[in-house]
């Protein structure tokens, strides 16, 4: 019986994290309610303070974002920046919780957390591995751009973003995030 009401429990928490994952990435963070969430998730909204007890922990719970950054180790030198552009792309088309996560990293402190430890945990080892000086300085660059290039295209959809394909993106976008990679430090010779 406990397996039954543990399958029933999973179920509830993960239809209150896709509702909450949804309105997030629509609404925003500010303006997504609890009782909005609950609603899209079919349930009373006391369910959703029973199992995660204030927005703020929701968000937290429902911004969990994987970059998945593959394996760079295998790639030659000067093709990093192009791989990136391109996995950018890929991971993240159509992918809500990114959308949340932008949308409310400008306006809600927490949810700027989030962003700046998601990069910082999973951008700043791979870029530790391929650049050892700077890395700190060379994965905030390479976040400036990742990280402009998702609000511009996926957030604020702006038409000349959007148009473009995929390769045209890694075209223009990839030689900026290898010349962060693996350029030399300005003013340095």
């Amino acid at each position: 019986m406990s397996t039954i009401k543990g399958r029933r429990s999973d179920a509830t928490k993960e239809a209150i994290l896709a509702a909450a994952r949804e309105l997030f990435a629509s609404d925003g963070y500010e303006r997504a309610t609890i009782r909005a969430i609950a609603a899209s998730a079919g349930i009373d909204p006391a369910m959703v303070m029973r199992y995660f007890e204030n927005k703020e922990k929701l968000f937290a719970a429902a911004a969990e974002f994987d970059l998945r950054i593959p394996d760079l180790a295998g790639t030659p030198l000067d093709q990093i920046g192009a791989r990136i552009a391109g996995h950018v792309l890929d991971r993240w088309d159509g992918d809500e919780t990114l959308m949340a996560l932008l949308r409310a990293a400008v306006t809600h402190q927490a949810a700027a957390d989030r962003m700046l430890e998601i990069f910082a945990t999973q951008l700043g080892p791979a870029v530790l591995a391929i650049a050892p000086d700077d890395a700190a300085t060379r994965a905030g660059l390479i976040a400036t751009q990742v990280l402009g290039l998702a609000l511009t295209r996926y957030v604020l959809r702006l038409p000349p973003v959007t148009a473009m394909d995929r390769d045209a993106v890694v075209a223009w976008i990839g030689p900026t995030l290898q010349n962060y990679l693996t350029g030399p430090r300005p003013g340095v010779d």
